[in-house]
């Protein structure tokens, strides 16, 4: 209602983000000044104290805008140890456990941001700090036993967190994952369908014309020779029955002839099968009322390179809307622009496995694919192939032509 994805990560982001806020109610209150004045700390400490708040928040904001994706790790770890040092000088500075509860939002961003082995490793160095930090306190110095003990009950609560969130974003992406195995599987069952329907019109084409046909034109043929024998009266019913067979034996070399040419596969329950239950996007798709492509190898490109943009606006676009036009080309060819009004590819960046291997099933059948650069706000991409095989490419060799009915 108010434009917010609810899914378990975002969830996640925005609980976080609540905890955040709710550690930043002392500086908005008489108990920062009241502490600091105890601790008998200067007035720099209350600018030092709310710079590193907002340093906090604003880094979180930035690391969580992309939730789920695990790109630019090096730069998310470097935001990570500048919020966990934040931290640690809030904590300093109004000598209490008010870094824990920071530290807490951080383990619950960590397995959305980061693989696991590196989030446990920040967990355990973020308490190391904490222990580093108890140690300063004048009634923690002369044993660090206090210091540890203190710090391992919030290693506690950060571990639970962490768990927390760790078993959260893998159900989101065994869902996911079983999205689309569950929308692949309807688009090739309704492609296999398609198949089906096209080689029973096949062979309802070929025993047409192998016993129907045949035994038309002999019967043809024996009314021919029998209507230079019979004598008349009986010889006018024979022509007569001759014409009758002509004109159904014609009529037969027309059907055969429909269904032969009504050979191309309807991919137009398959794609729209593909699109439904995309969670938390829009997708707009342009296309014919009916459409069919010949080929069973540029429809199964066709599916997948639908299925690639949809998998790749899901996971990195962060978007809310998808456009997917798809055409015919005055050249013989077929089209599929793609557009989405996520965040974009500024800078020129080494592609994915998802788009190299788009471009490798492009190629295989002749095609191509266009990618903008740069892209300041969305995402575009458009692939073109041909509608006919084309001999001399690797993997495909050239259609057969179909044999006329004799």
């Amino acid at each position: 209602m108010f434009g917010i994805k609810l899914n378990h990560t975002s969830m996640l982001r925005y609980a976080a983000l609540f905890t955040y806020l709710c550690v930043g109610v002392p500086l908005v209150s008489t108990w920062a000044d009241q502490r600091l004045s105890m601790l008998q700390r200067p007035n720099m400490a209350l600018l030092i104290w709310a710079v590193c708040y907002v340093l906090f928040g604003v880094i979180y904001w930035l690391l969580t805008r992309n939730f789920g994706s695990r790109r630019f790790w090096p730069l998310k770890v470097l935001g990570l140890a500048i919020m966990i040092l934040a931290s640690i000088v809030i904590g300093w500075v109004s000598h209490s456990g008010l870094p824990a509860m920071l530290m807490v939002v951080i383990a619950v961003v960590l397995p959305l941001l980061l693989p696991i082995w590196m989030g446990v490793v920040l967990i355990v160095l973020q308490n190391l700090g904490m222990v580093v930090m108890f140690s300063l306190f004048p009634e923690y110095q002369h044993s660090i036993g206090p210091a540890l003990l203190q710090s391992s009950l919030y290693l506690g609560i950060s571990a639970l967190a962490f768990v927390v969130a760790l078993v959260a974003s893998q159900q989101a992406e065994e869902r996911e994952r079983q999205r689309q195995l569950n929308s692949e599987l309807r688009a090739t069952r309704a492609l296999l369908a398609e198949s089906s329907r096209i080689a029973e019109r096949m062979r309802i084409s070929r025993e047409l014309h192998d016993l129907v046909g045949h035994h038309l034109t002999a019967l043809s043929l024996n009314l021919e020779v029998a209507s230079h024998l019979a004598q008349p009266p009986a010889a006018d019913h024979v022509r007569k029955a001759q014409g009758t067979a002509k004109q159904l034996l014609a009529d037969v070399r027309e059907v055969v002839s429909e269904l032969r040419q009504d050979a191309e596969l309807d991919l137009t329950h398959a794609l729209r099968s593909l699109i439904e239950g995309v969670p938390s996007l829009n997708v707009h798709l342009k296309m014919p009322p009916r459409f069919a492509v010949e080929d069973p190898q540029r429809a199964q490109v066709l599916l997948r390179c639908v299925q690639e943009v949809l998998t790749n606006t899901v996971r990195h676009a962060h978007a809310s809307n998808l456009w997917l036009h798809i055409e015919r080309t005055a050249d013989g060819g077929l089209r599929l622009d793609a557009r989405d009004d996520g965040r974009g590819a500024p800078q020129l960046e080494q592609e994915g496995n998802g788009l190299t291997g788009m471009r490798e099933r492009l190629a295989e059948v002749g095609g191509r694919l266009d990618i903008p650069r740069p892209q300041a706000r969305g995402f575009h991409l458009s692939a073109w192939f041909p509608l006919e095989p084309e001999v001399g490419l690797p993997g495909v060799s050239a259609r057969p032509e179909t044999p006329g009915v004799a």
